[in-house]
């Protein structure tokens, strides 16, 4: 494998700076120190939103075929540098070797579907000749750069949660500030290098990993006028609160739900369970975490479930067997023991797992838990699922809309009128039938509702995010028709 650099600079106005090394970056499960990241403050925040202003008119001149050559330049070097970047992950976020070449793969898909977007923005031509009134008028409208965009990115994904924000922004021609995560903020400044590779418009970008107390300006500074934000939910509708006039895009995570109707092959079923609950420890915003088993296959799937759930090898994610890594951090780790803890307490069973060590948690199934306890009623954000049964189908998708939360829902059945009922049911932004919430490719629409969130992910549904509408109205005069 390679290594990390012991330091990282941050990027102002698409040049790279290291004023100080104050940002600490862990390896995630030695918590050894693995490198230090220069760490922005307020007025290099303030320089770069002003630089991403003066952008704004170079960035919208840029032929859509030149914001396509930008970003098929990132797919070639995220290709040439991609164990690189893996290694990246595995030592900054924690994540399993296996899972990080997975999102370097994810990274590549991305920046390669904006680039394909980026030469068909298309628009439309109206007919407006409605009424007697509109006789000789017509219309057509086409999508322009809504101007400097806020970008703020999640630890779990630091590769491709990012790369959903900047290649969309590139493909429209959209300058753009980027608050990493403080956890993980080396893949960013990584795409960063890269992207300062390019002959892109003098602040066009800039990639600022800075403290959360020194991030006001992120959401509040009236320049930007879009903020798009993907985390918690406390956090986002904090920030939206504070956003002032700007457009948001808010993902905020969930307790995503999967239903196993009566009928099911639970050979594949219990593959895809394991794989939606337990991958990279459960650190997804649509990680399984509710399990809805009909009672005709309940206990079966129970055992089977728990079996290869017991299989799955915790330990260094640098060892390509490892399936379970560390938590993010001790804290996280710590509030899903108690979490646990409070479920047993309320009469819940913990069938597997359960058993903390420092940053390190089992993959542990829990059965008969409250539906009001923690570990049901909010984003667990690790690697714990809760198995309840149920008699009606309808009854179970009750359960599943009985949450906060609305981003993906997963069924498993081979009934096409239980699939129509759950799409038009379900209060959530996207329903995975025959797999789990888990699934997501990245060139479809991504997002939630309630507390999940605002607006749309997924390449081309980001690109409408960050434009807006502009409409021409042209009026045939008398006599020249």
């Amino acid at each position: 494998m390679t290594a990390l650099k012991e330091a990282y600079p941050f990027y102002v106005a698409n040049k790279p700076r290291s004023p100080n090394a104050d940002l600490v970056v862990l390896d995630k499960y030695t918590g050894e120190v693995a490198a230090r990241v220069a760490r922005a403050d307020e007025r290099t925040i303030d320089e770069a939103i002003g630089a991403a202003v003066t952008a704004a008119e170079p960035m919208r001149k840029v032929p859509p075929y030149a914001r396509q050559a930008v970003l098929y330049h990132c797919v070639r070097r995220f290709e040439e540098r991609a164990e690189e970047l893996a290694f990246t992950l595995c030592i900054e976020a924690g994540k399993p070797i296996k899972d990080a070449r997975g999102e370097v793969a994810r990274l590549i898909d991305t920046f390669r579907i904006a680039a394909e977007e980026a030469v068909r923005i298309h628009g439309e031509v109206m007919n407006l000749e409605i009424s007697p009134r509109a006789k000789g008028y017509t219309g057509m409208w086409k999508r322009v750069p809504i101007g400097p965009c806020s970008l703020i990115s999640p630890f779990n994904f630091p590769l491709n949660l990012v790369a959903h924000k900047i290649a969309p922004a590139l493909a429209v021609g959209c300058p753009f500030v980027l608050k990493p995560a403080s956890y993980t903020p080396i893949g960013a400044v990584v795409i960063g290098e890269i992207l300062a590779e390019t002959d892109l418009p003098l602040g066009a970008f800039s990639i600022l990993p800075c403290s959360r107390d020194g991030a006001r300006l992120f959401s509040e500074d009236d320049r930007l006028k879009l903020l798009t934000f993907t985390g918690s939910p406390e956090a986002g509708w904090g920030l939206k609160a504070r956003a002032g006039k700007k457009k948001i895009a808010l993902e905020l995570g969930g307790n995503a739900a999967c239903v196993v109707d009566e009928g099911a092959d639970l050979t594949d079923v219990v593959e895809r369970l394991v794989v939606g609950a337990f991958y990279q420890s459960g650190q997804s915003c649509i990680s399984v975490q509710r399990i809805l088993a009909h009672e005709s296959l309940y206990a079966e799937l129970k055992q089977r479930l728990v079996q290869r759930t017991r299989q799955l090898k915790m330990g260094d994610p640098k060892d390509p067997e490892t399936f379970i890594g560390p938590l993010i951090s001790e804290g996280d780790a710590v509030r899903l023991e108690k979490w646990i803890d409070e479920a047993r307490a309320a009469g819940g069973t913990v069938l597997c797992g359960g058993k903390r060590t420092g940053v390190m948690l089992e993959a542990t199934l829990l059965e008969n838990v409250p539906k009001r306890a923690s570990i049901c009623a909010r984003e667990a954000f690790g690697p714990v699922a809760v198995l309840s049964s149920f008699a009606r189908f309808d009854d179970a998708l009750a359960q599943v809309n009985d949450s906060v939360y609305g981003l993906q829902a997963g069924i498993f059945t081979r009934d096409i009128f239980k699939i129509q009922r759950a799409w038009d049911t379900l209060d959530v932004g996207g329903v995975v039938i025959n797999d789990v919430p888990s699934w997501r490719v990245d060139n479809m629409p991504y997002g939630g509702v309630k507390e999940s969130g605002l607006g749309r992910e997924g390449v081309r549904f980001a690109m409408e995010e960050m434009t807006e509408l502009r409409l021409l109205v042209l009026r045939t005069p008398p006599g020249m028709e």
